[in-house]
C-alpha cells in the first residue's frame, strides 16, 4: 500500500457500497421479492432471473487501487458496473464522495461518467478508423474540448503509455498490448479521479500482461488514482492490489490486503486460490518480521555480553545504540577474544555479520540469505533502526501451502526447498 493511501487513510472514502445487490431479469418488485428470500439465489431463479451480487459491502479509499477478483460468474464484473450504473442496482447505497449515485437524475449520472469515471474494458473497444490519437482523445471529444487541447492531451497520454510516435497508426497496425495501451490512455487523457479497469489485461499473453501490470503500478504511483480493477487472476491481484475483495457465487468471501488472504485465508475456497499463489512474490519482509531475540545495547562489557549469548542459546547478537540504530552484531568466539584481553567494551566485537533487508522488500529477493549469518535476515528503517528479524523458519512456514482448515500434510513449495539447503 502506498504512502499516500496511508495518510489519507482517515479521509473519507471515495467509493462506499452498502448492500449492494444485483437481481438480472427480474423489474424491480420481483427483485426486491427475491432479495427478501430465505434464499435469494434459489427464489431469483425461480422467478426467471439470476442473482448476480448480494449484499456487498465495501469502502475504497482515495488513491487505492482496490482489485475485484474471483472466478467466472462471482459476481466481480456486476459489482464493477454498479459502481457506474452500467448495472442498475437491484437494492443497495452506492455512494461517491459522499453522494449516492442510486438516486441521481440521468444528467447528473452522464455527467459523472463524463467527468468523475473512467472506464477501461478488456476487449479494446477502440474505433477501427480512427487514428490511435484519435481514439486516446475521443472522451475529451465528449466532454466538449477544443480540437487542439484533447490532440495535444492524447499525445501526452500516449507518451505516458510508451505509445509516443504512434498516434497516426490505425488500431489494427498495432499488437494486442499496444491497443490495450491506447485504451488505457484515452482513460488517462480525460483524467478521471475514479478509473473502472474490467478485465484490462486477460486477453494478453503472459509476457505482455506482465508489462502491463508494471505500466498500471508506475501509473499508479504517480498518480494515486483510485482504482477499482476486477480480475480472475490472483497473482495478477496481488501484485497490483492495495486491498483484494474475494467473490464467490455474488458475495464477498474475503475483503483484506493480498499478504493478509494468503497468510489467513477465509475459507477453503480461499485456500484453494492462494494454493498456486506465488507467495515469494507476494509476501514481504513486513508480513514475517518478528522481534529479534537479543538485542545488547552498546554500553555492555564483553564478559555481560557473552552471558547473555550463553542464557539465550544463541552464537550472536545485535547491538544497537541509545537511539535503537544497529551499530553491528558481535559473535560468541569475538567477545570471548575480547574478554581475554581484559576490553571493557563491546565495539571491538562489532561487525557486518547481517544480511539488511526492508520491511517492504518480497521474500523472494532475499529468503536465499536466510541462515547464512549468526542472526536472522535483517529488517531496518530508513534511519538504520532495528525494526526485527525474518527467521529462516518463518520463510519456510510461509511458502509451504497448508489448509489448516483440514489439517493436510506440508508440500514445500521449490522455494522453500531451497531456503531449507541454505
Amino acid at each position: 500500500m502506498s504512502e499516500t493511501l496511508q495518510a489519507d487513510e482517515t479521509a473519507e472514502p471515495a467509493i462506499v457500497g452498502r448492500g449492494l445487490s444485483k437481481v438480472y431479469g427480474l423489474g424491480r418488485r420481483q427483485a426486491e421479492k427475491a432479495l427478501a428470500a430465505q434464499d435469494p439465489r434459489a427464489a431469483a431463479a425461480a422467478a426467471g432471473g439470476y442473482l448476480g451480487a448480494h449484499e456487498i459491502d465495501f469502502e475504497i479509499a482515495k488513491g487505492e487501487m482496490f482489485v475485484v477478483m474471483g472466478l467466472s460468474g462471482s459476481g466481480k464484473s456486476t459489482v464493477l458496473r454498479m459502481i457506474n450504473r452500467l448495472n442498475e442496482p437491484s437494492a443497495g447505497e452506492l455512494l461517491i464522495d459522499g453522494e449516492d449515485i442510486t438516486q441521481v437524475s440521468d444528467q447528473r449520472l452522464r455527467e459523472l461518467r463524463n467527468n468523475g469515471i473512467g472506464m477501461v474494458f478488456q476487449h479494446f473497444s477502440l474505433f477501427p478508423h480512427r487514428t490511435v490519437r484519435e481514439n486516446a482523445a475521443y472522451g475529451l471529444k465528449v466532454r466538449g474540448i477544443t480540437k487542439q487541447e484533447r490532440l495535444e492531451r492524447a499525445d501526452a497520454a500516449l507518451d505516458r503509455v510508451g505509445l509516443g510516435g504512434r498516434g497516426d497508426k490505425l488500431p489494427h497496425e498495432l499488437s494486442g498490448g499496444m491497443r490495450q495501451r491506447v485504451g488505457l490512455a484515452r482513460a488517462l487523457a480525460v483524467d478521471p479521479p475514479i478509473l473502472l479497469m474490467d478485465e484490462p489485461f486477460s486477453a494478453l499473453d503472459p509476457l505482455i500482461r506482465r508489462d502491463m501490470q508494471d505500466l498500471l503500478v508506475e501509473l499508479q504511483a504517480q498518480d494515486q488514482r483510485t482504482t477499482v480493477f476486477v480480475t480472475h487472476d490472483l497473482n495478477e491481484a496481488m501484485r497490483i492490489g492495495d486491498r483484494v475483495m474475494v467473490m464467490r457465487e455474488g458475495r464477498v468471501v474475503q475483503l483484506a490486503p493480498g499478504p493478509e488472504i494468503v497468510a489467513h485465508p477465509a475459507d477453503d475456497y480461499v485456500s484453494e486460490f492462494v494454493s498456486d499463489v506465488d507467495r515469494a512474490r507476494v509476501l514481504s519482509a513486513g508480513d514475517l518480521i518478528r522481534p529479534a531475540r537479543l538485542v545488547l545495547p552498546e554500553d555492555i562489557t564483553p564478559r555481560d555480553a557473552l552471558r547473555r549469548l550463553g542464557e539465550n542459546e544463541v552464537t550472536g547478537a545485535f547491538v544497537t545504540g541509545a537511539d535503537d540504530r544497529l551499530l553491528g552484531v558481535v559473535t560468541d568466539d569475538r567477545l570471548v577474544s575480547l574478554t581475554r584481553r581484559g576490553a571493557k567494551s563491546v565495539h571491538g566485537a562489532l561487525g557486518e555479520d547481517y544480511h539488511q533487508v526492508k520491511e517492504g522488500d518480497v521474500i523472494g529477493d532475499f529468503m536465499h540469505l536466510a541462515g547464512r549469518q549468526v542472526v536472522p535476515v535483517t529488517v531496518l528503517d530508513e534511519d538504520g533502526r532495528l525494526r526485527g528479524v525474518v527467521p529462516r523458519g518463518a520463510i519456510l512456514s510461509a511458502l509451504s501451502t497448508v489448509n489448516d482448515t483440514e489439517n493436510d500434510s506440508v508440500n514445500d513449495s521449490d522455494e522453500a526447498a531451497e531456503v531449507a539447503h541454505a
